[in-house]
């Protein structure tokens, strides 16, 4: 018994396809996944068995060898439990055999069968576009930011039994509306505004300058003088995003998890790390590559407080 279903991966800020083959033959009960998954990955078993045995549905007591294709590239996160989940359902005959062709799909479960949001749900979703898909099953809470995507269809699931009873025609899901742009760009809301800041002159004017060139601006000045103040309002002045400008810098900020349940960001993002944080967190790196402050800023603005 065999199933394949089609799944995504993140290599730095950009999504990959990934295929999840799941074979299940007579045997000892084993849980074997292959094709280079971390811990996380190999942990999904354990949450894969609870979450469909607690929907009600049945787990095989055969050996299960699952495989990430391709298999020479890093699997990272918890995003495949839910392609696994579903394959072993496949392959097992609780749902219909090809189902799921022209569906891409990612999600973490829970033990008790829920969805839970990932990270990095949009760049995947423009992937399985490209890659020709026509459906997109995505948790819930990142169901906003993925129809952010133009030309796929985006199912919100919240559980893995409504994915199964979905499957089975016993169910259906509305699709997430798809987005428009010009009302969405209206409910950007800044926390701080330039137009409440009176006084400061000579500094509203530097920064004035600044937000129409495009240049840095350094603040000098005895503390309470009103720098942070600016420095935050500063963004309520800059030209709102473009849809583009948009896609990019949820993109990033999508893959450090800071998109859940928002969906697209509207408006220009605004750093502030503290002035011990690490070369690393700045401009970005680690063992698992992530942007840094740096590229989290994009399109927005970057303040270094305490900068000497």
């Amino acid at each position: 018994m065999l199933a394949k279903v089609s799944s995504c991966g993140l290599v730095g800020i950009d999504g990959f396809a990934v295929g999840v083959e799941i074979d299940i033959s007579a045997g000892l009960p084993v849980f074997e996944t292959v094709g280079l998954p971390d811990a996380a990955v190999k942990e999904s078993r354990e949450r894969v068995r609870s979450a469909i045995r607690n929907s009600s549905l049945e787990f095989p007591g055969q050996r299960i060898t699952v495989n990430l294709a391709p298999a020479d590239m890093k699997k990272m996160g918890s995003l495949y439990d839910l392609p696994i989940a579903l394959g072993i359902l496949e392959a097992t005959g609780q749902v219909p055999a090809g189902c799921m062709e022209g569906m891409a799909m990612v999600g973490e479960l829970s033990l008790d069968g829920q969805v839970r949001a990932v990270q990095g749900v949009l760049p995947m979703t423009i992937q399985a576009k490209q890659d020709g898909a026509e459906t997109m099953l995505v948790p819930r809470d990142n169901a906003a930011e993925a129809a952010s995507v133009t030309g796929i269809r985006v199912l919100p699931v919240e559980s893995l039994l409504q994915a199964a009873r979905m499957l089975r025609g016993e169910e259906t899901i509305e699709p997430a509306p798809a987005l428009d742009w010009e009302s969405y760009a209206k409910t950007a809301v800044h926390e701080q505004d330039f137009k409440f800041i009176r006084g400061q002159y000579t500094a509203k004017r530097a920064l004035e300058i600044a937000a129409a060139g495009g240049h840095n601006v350094l603040m000098v000045g005895p503390p309470g003088s009103g720098k942070t103040m600016l420095a935050r309002a500063f963004p309520s002045i800059l030209p709102d995003m473009t849809l583009q400008e948009a896609m990019e810098v949820t993109k990033l900020h999508s893959i450090v998890g800071l998109t859940t349940g928002k969906g697209l960001v509207t408006q220009r993002p605004f750093r502030s790390p503290h002035h011990s944080a690490s070369m690393a967190s700045i401009t970005g790196g680690g063992s698992q590559v992530h942007p840094g402050e740096i590229s989290l800023a994009h399109h927005g603005v970057l303040f270094l407080d305490e900068l000497p």
